[in-house]
């Protein structure tokens, strides 16, 4: 999930570099004062009102200031920070000219980009319907000979990966000769053919895990595939050769089963921007033009020109309706959603979700949905998560099942009808978060779901994965085993136990296995390694183990327990996130480098203002 992280890094790294970087200081450092960990909202509302003077400056100076600072600070190599900032600096330039100081969406900027103010109250609105709910409930498993579903997500294949480039490199992510001591031949890191936990997935990793998947489930009804095909060096990405890397993917995707695919926020260039509609920007239409046509050879023209549309479409299988939405619309991590008025609905997904729901419940289908960002994670906006939930909620008799990606951990969530009192009759709906194939994050991995024919409730879940700690791994290739069965795990746990074959995994189920993790230490650890397959292995006890369980039933947004904190810690190569230590969900794909350089910069007495004063002074001039 990370978002590229050089952006926040810049910034934070220009508050501990002030003296090194800019001399005199003036007057205009009264205005912030000392910004350090103990900062305030008040604080960050005039560390805005400075950025606002950079940005109404131009595009070209706020781009050139931020990336100069991000230089001389040795936040990054420069190539990182021209590149990042120069890809993400005017977005977040035209945000800041049109914000109100303070408002609800300078706020939400705040938490974002600084971890500074207070989550604001989710804004009240009811989500229209055109029935009430009815009074039917989830269907009874059928018991009938189960299909098989596969599942895997974030995929994030390097084109440029070179077996023997050095893994050991400056950048974000490595495996790349960026210099000739990168090169093969040249460092004492070589990269073996299939992969590193500093790097993103070779080709040659991705073909063994499709390969994988027909030999395992030869059988597969279809395919989920839940987003995140470009790599994570988001300073170099560029339309053409996201197109490309796009449309490799899904050529190589065409042996399998039917593959039911989403909008990964990685896929756009700059990452994560993907505008509403309302902004009549079409800058980034080419990602679902390239989406919808790669699609179509799975879900027919007329689904493909619905997503063609805003990235989300429809598809009946069966009885079954797949729902494909782009979660991106909701995500913090999107710089086009910092509109000055933010929108409820931004591209009329919700209500045409609700339609498709709607048309699903009249029809007598069950329905699936599926999309990268899950709506319960920390990146999330509570707004649109609450609003996400009250459709959930409504439709929770047709919904069987929901599938994300984008966290690179194995995990779930559940959807309550009540989060004030939690229990395993008013648990709704269970989210199963798909673990990724890149080896940033752990063991690469896909799922197999084994899935009632009737009412396609989930019955099992079977995770495998190829172990990156196998002495062959890298001579003989991947071996693809299975890691573990979620039934045969924790259905003996819950009581009464859960271990009939053609019993479904409900919601109630999973809620049960939570209340488990409350008391069983060694099934809860169990758990949080299972996150990274084994591969980083963790403690998380006390205030973690309260927070992480929290997290699970969050499946909305503001109940999910994450907390911020100012100076927000990213760990470069490691998705997972530190609770215990007050520090804000963040994924393995956020994708911005932009945010921590800001964060950075604005924590440090005058360093923000003097550079804001320089760029005056020389721009003003041109």
């Amino acid at each position: 999930m990370k978002l590229s992280y050089t952006f926040l890094w810049c910034l934070q790294a220009l508050t501990l570099t002030s003296a090194a970087v800019i001399e005199n200081r003036s007057l205009a450092s009264t205005i912030l004062g000392e910004i350090e960990s103990a900062a305030s909202c008040a604080g960050c509302e005039a560390i805005l009102d400075i950025l606002k003077l950079l940005a109404d400056l131009g595009n070209t100076a706020f781009v050139d200031t931020l990336t100069e600072i991000c230089i001389l600070s040795k936040a990054d190599d420069a190539d990182v920070c021209t590149g990042a900032v120069g890809l993400e600096g005017p977005i977040i330039a035209q945000d800041l000219r049109a914000m109100s100081v303070p408002s609800h969406t300078s706020q939400l900027f705040c938490i974002t980009f600084f971890g500074l103010c207070p989550y604001p109250a989710v804004t009240p609105y009811t989500v229209p319907f055109p029935s009430p709910k009815p009074s039917t409930s989830r269907p009874a498993a059928s018991g009938q000979a189960p299909i098989q579903v596969v599942h895997f997500s974030d995929i994030h294949v390097d084109q440029f990966y070179e077996t023997g480039a050095s893994y050991n490199c400056t950048k974000p992510i490595c495996c790349r000769p960026y210099t000739s001591a990168d090169a093969p031949g040249n460092n004492q890191y070589p990269a073996g053919p299939y992969g590193n936990t500093h790097c993103d997935a070779p080709v040659s990793l991705e073909e063994s895990m499709y390969a994988a998947i027909k030999q395992i489930a030869p059988n597969a009804a279809f395919t989920l595939f839940t987003g995140d095909i470009v790599d994570h060096a988001v300073w170099l990405t560029n339309q053409t050769q996201n197109i490309k890397d796009i449309n490799d993917a899904y050529t190589r995707m065409s042996g399998l089963p039917t593959v039911y695919g989403v909008v990964g926020n990685h896929e756009s260039s700059p990452t994560n921007a993907f505008p509403p509609k309302a902004l009549n920007n079409n800058a980034e239409q080419w990602v679902y033009d390239t989406l919808s046509q790669d699609w179509s050879q799975w879900i027919g023209s007329t689904s493909a020109a619905m997503a063609d549309n805003f990235g989300a479409y429809s598809v009946i299988n069966g009885n079954l309706r797949v729902i494909s939405i782009n979660t991106n619309l909701y995500y913090g991590g999107n710089y086009w959603l910092y509109e000055k008025t933010m929108e409820t609905d931004p591209s009329g997904q919700f209500a045409w979700l609700v339609t498709e729901l709607q048309a699903a419940e009249t029809a007598g289908q069950r329905a699936y949905i599926i999309g990268h960002m899950p709506m319960g994670m920390g990146d999330a906006f509570r707004d649109a998560s609450n609003y996400y939930g009250q459709i959930v909620h409504r439709y929770s008799a047709t919904i069987a099942a929901e599938f994300f990606g984008h966290t690179h951990a194995d995990q779930f969530q559940l959807a309550y009808s009540d989060y004030t009192a939690q229990n395993y009759s008013n648990a709704l709906e269970t989210v199963y978060i798909c673990p990724s194939l890149t080896p940033t994050s752990g063991n690469p991995a896909f799922r197999v779901y084994s899935i009632d024919p009737v009412t396609y409730g989930v019955l099992d879940v079977v995770t495998y994965i190829a172990n990156l700690s196998n002495p062959s791994y890298q001579t003989t290739g991947p071996v693809w085993t299975e890691y573990y069965s979620a039934k045969a795990a924790y259905g003996p746990l819950v009581t009464p136990p859960l271990t009939d074959p053609a019993a479904e995994l409900t919601p109630a189920f999973w809620h049960n296995v939570t209340a488990v993790f409350e008391t069983n230490d060694v099934a809860f650890q169990d758990y949080e390694n299972r996150k990274s397959r084994g591969y980083f292995p963790i403690s998380c006890t006390g205030t973690c183990q309260t927070q992480e369980i929290c997290a699970i039933r969050g499946g909305e947004a503001q109940y999910n327990c994450a907390v911020i904190t100012p100076g927000i810690n990213f760990r470069k190569s490691d998705e997972i996130v530190e609770r215990s230590q007050g520090v804000i969900e963040m994924g393995e794909c956020e994708g911005s480098v932009l945010r921590p350089i800001l964060a950075r910069l604005a924590g440090k007495h005058g360093l923000l203002e003097d550079a804001v004063l320089k760029a005056r002074a020389k721009y003003r001039k041109e």
